[in-house]
């Protein structure tokens, strides 16, 4: 953990024109310097650097930060790692914090997994090469195509066939018996009694490591062999300290380059297809451990490509692995296509039978996943029918509202009535009923991105922020006030409160950059949208006028609710003179609110 004193120093000392000047030349415009963007294509610049407030910001495509965030995107890293790449810049040593007890064991039991999973890797590779039992495993890679120099380069292994020959193996490298256990790599015969005899979790399986994006092995996918009954076709390691299916792409390694320079991604099943598919020259692929993407998937590749390419199998169940896809995907508004394969054929065997030219040629053809949807909605029996366009309507509103971008969900939209042959205003309208039936009844939810991002700095929330950003007399202010407890329950003001309980100003760039760093994605597109604001003149007066909004907004809510409960059946004369009174008391405070707020607290 790198101390936030440190992080500011890191920042003081790398000024954000010098650092992006490093990578590309900048030209000086006025009070700031502009150049083509890094980011996306495109042919007079739109891309600027503020020296004064160290941030950069793209008019074109949006994207904005820190220089932290510059190096972290451009050079597609984390923002640790970003962060140390800038103080060796600058020649600031990083002393991190030290870690608790429970810190430190959880660092040593995780390069104990790392060691033994990438000397199980090794050891299930040589077993495959050169293993007399492995013979069946090398003819079916051979018959997929899969060469021993394939085999080398992607480590691909064989399990024997043997109750405890990984468990033995594990055990005369020095590993322990909790350490093997963890691992993954065996089983307890007893799952209840941790003092159980273990037997190995893959046994006579071809073996793909699975590593993380720095190619580290964290699990293994194991391929069965035998054609009798089997439990299943692939086996998975379980999750471990290293390795969370939702969290893994395969491939992504080997891939991330070639996901950068394509700006897409090729989604695809299966180890093999992956593996055919890129060694054959189509490199911009990755495959998730199970069908349908998690969000935390769908970021890590929002780090890489602006586009996601489906390719799944072409029957209902591929249908089906696309439709789960869409919520991670569409939330982080990343375009999505899909490759439609001839029947009965994979990738793999696309490539292996028609050539790789083939495939590209699909990939090329992939449709938008709208026109797609559309297409199998229309193939329905029933669509010809009023009823059944409904019915298609319908199940296409639920997948619109999955898109954040405001632009966009009206551009498909209008996409979609026009295929239907519907007007866009009764199209609207089902989107309008979908997201009302969609909404939980009860409790409260995070917000979306999209919900966060919509607040703009005209909006009363949205310019308490900045200026509670900008003037620490300003957040005491607004601290002092009596409804500033009612914050945490208002739409849009999460940013609001950890500002006004954290350490932060836009004077100092560095204590913004650390206070960003602990932001989730949402509340950071907020940030970085105000940090593009300027800062009024008169802030007390803004701060006033903003805080009566609010208050105001907050009372005719409270009125409406009030207004609404007094229409419930069943309500009794009683309390209905009690809640005609409360209005009334309500009324009094909206008709007041325009009187001038003291200012108690600000000096």
């Amino acid at each position: 953990m790198i101390p936030q004193d440190t992080l500011e120093q890191i920042a003081a000392a790398n000024d954000i024109v010098d650092v992006i000047g490093s990578y590309f030349p900048l030209k000086r415009a006025g009070p700031t310097f502009k150049a083509l963007c890094p980011f996306h294509q495109e042919k007079s610049p739109s891309f600027t650097v503020n020296p004064q407030r160290q941030r950069y910001h793209c008019f074109g495509c949006g994207e904005d930060g820190s220089v932290f965030d510059f190096v972290a995107k451009y050079e597609s890293v984390d923002f640790p790692t970003a962060a140390r790449r800038l103080a060796e810049r600058a020649g600031i040593h990083i002393v991190e914090e030290a870690r608790t007890p429970g810190e430190d064991r959880d660092l040593r039991t995780r390069k104990r997994l790392l060691a033994i999973h990438q000397q199980a890797a090794e050891w299930f590779h040589q077993l495959l090469m050169t293993a007399p039992a492995a013979k069946g495993a090398r003819s079916y890679l051979r018959g997929r195509g899969l060469t021993g120099e394939v085999a080398q380069r992607w480590k691909i292994g064989y399990a024997l066939d043997e109750w405890e020959a990984l468990g033995s193996w594990a055990a005369e490298q020095g590993y322990t018996r909790e350490e093997i256990t963890q691992s993954g790599l065996v089983s307890r015969r007893d799952a209840e009694n941790p003092d159980s005899d273990f037997y190995d979790r893959f046994r006579d399986r071809i073996m793909f490591p699975i590593c993380n994006d720095l190619g580290e092995v964290i699990a293994f996918s194991g391929r069965v062999l035998a054609t009798g009954a089997q439990p299943a076709k692939y086996v998975n390691s379980p999750e471990t300290p290293l390795f969370r299916k939702g969290d893994v792409l395969f491939g992504l390694h080997k891939s991330k380059r070639a996901l950068i320079d394509k700006k897409s991604a090729i989604v695809l099943e299966g180890q093999i297809d992956l593996i055919t598919a890129f060694e054959a020259g189509v490199q911009n692929v990755v495959a998730p451990q199970g069908t349908a993407f998690t969000e935390k998937q769908a970021r890590t590749l929002k780090r890489y490509a602006e586009e996601v390419i489906l390719c799944f199998d072409a029957d209902e169940a591929g249908r089906k692995a696309a439709e789960r896809s869409l919520p991670a995907l569409l939330g982080l508004d990343l375009g999505v296509r899909v490759i439609e394969l001839p029947p009965g054929e994979d990738p793999d065997s696309l490539i292996r039978n028609q050539g790789v030219e083939a495939f590209k040629a699909r990939a090329d053809a992939a449709r938008d996943y709208f026109e797609y949807h559309i297409d199998i909605e229309a193939a329905s029996p029933d669509f010809t029918t009023p009823r059944g366009k409904v019915k298609a309507a319908r199940a296409m509103a639920s997948t619109v509202l999955l898109i954040n971008d405001r632009v966009l969900r009206e551009a498909v939209a209008g996409r979609i009535a026009t295929r239907l042959a519907m007007p866009l205003s009764d199209f609207w309208a089902l989107l309008n009923r979908s997201a009302k039936s969609s909404r939980p009844t009860t409790g409260a939810t995070p917000q979306s991105t999209a919900a966060v991002q919509t607040i703009a700095a005209t909006d009363p929330i949205g310019q308490l922020t900045l200026l509670a950003l900008g003037d620490p007399a300003i957040r005491r202010w607004i601290s002092s006030q009596p409804w500033s407890g009612n914050l945490l329950e208002m739409e849009g003001a999460e940013l609001l409160v950890k500002i006004l309980h954290g350490d932060v100003s836009l004077d100092e760039p560095g204590s913004v950059a650390a206070f960003a760093a602990g932001l989730g994605a949402p509340e950071q597109a907020l940030l970085n949208a105000l940090l593009r604001e300027r800062l009024p003149e008169n802030r007390l007066a803004a701060a006033i006028d903003c805080w009566g909004a609010v208050e105001k907004r907050e009372l005719l809510q409270r009125r409406e609710a009030l207004k609404a409960r007094m229409r419930e059946t069943g309500i009794s004369h009683g309390e209905i003179t009690e809640i005609q009174k409360q209005i009334l008391d309500l009324q009094k405070l909206i008709t007041d609110i325009s009187r001038p707020l003291s200012p108690p607290g600000l000096e």
